[in-house]
């Protein structure tokens, strides 16, 4: 099954009720996901070979709990497509030509996925022209990184255990602590 059947076949209130379950945060955006849904009713469908794939993960760093969204191919052509694929970038009419894998459609209710779906879908915003820009603003950081010098790069990024550190002392001045050790 498509998204776009799934979307066909379940009305706007019910998945409403769904998506402010889900994401309760996401309440005051309901009109966003409304307008999405609509567009995605009359939008042409384009063929995927990438299926949609809903999944319950545990967050590696807190231990918590989240749904994760992604394509996988049907037809790997390499070693990179043997894995999940992020898809909050892909146009919303090849979202819609997306199967469904069957395994997320045994452990996830329709609405269900059709909610997680339109979130993974707006996570950059509600139209598609600003996610397309911020896709763009991406790939052009990514550009001008691979145009810097390595001294530049040193200059201009941090590692990751000095950015933790950096919270870490942060964290502690902010609570009153301080740590001269560090």
């Amino acid at each position: 099954m498509t998204l776009k059947k799934l979307i066909q076949t379940n009305s706007w209130l019910s998945i409403a009720a769904i998506l402010q379950e889900l994401y309760p945060d996401e309440a005051n955006n309901l009109s966003g996901y409304k307008e999405v849904f609509e567009k995605l009713l009359l939008m042409d469908v384009e063929d995927s070979d990438i299926s949609i794939e809903v999944v319950q993960q545990k967050d590696d760093f807190d231990g918590e709990e989240y749904v994760d969204v992604s394509g996988k191919y049907k037809y790997p052509k390499n070693e990179e497509e043997k894995f999940s694929q992020a898809i909050e970038f892909t146009p919303w009419n090849q979202w819609l030509g997306m199967e469904i894998t069957q395994e997320s459609l045994i452990h996830f209710s329709e609405l269900e996925i059709i909610s997680h779906c339109l979130y993974e879908m707006t996570f950059m915003g509600f139209e598609e022209v600003e996610i397309q820009d911020e896709l763009n603003s991406i790939e052009s950081t990514i550009e001008d990184y691979k145009n810097m010098t390595d001294e530049e790069k040193d200059a201009n990024t941090t590692s990751l255990d000095k950015l933790l550190k950096d919270l870490e002392n942060e964290d502690n001045e902010e609570n009153g602590k301080n740590d001269f050790r560090t």
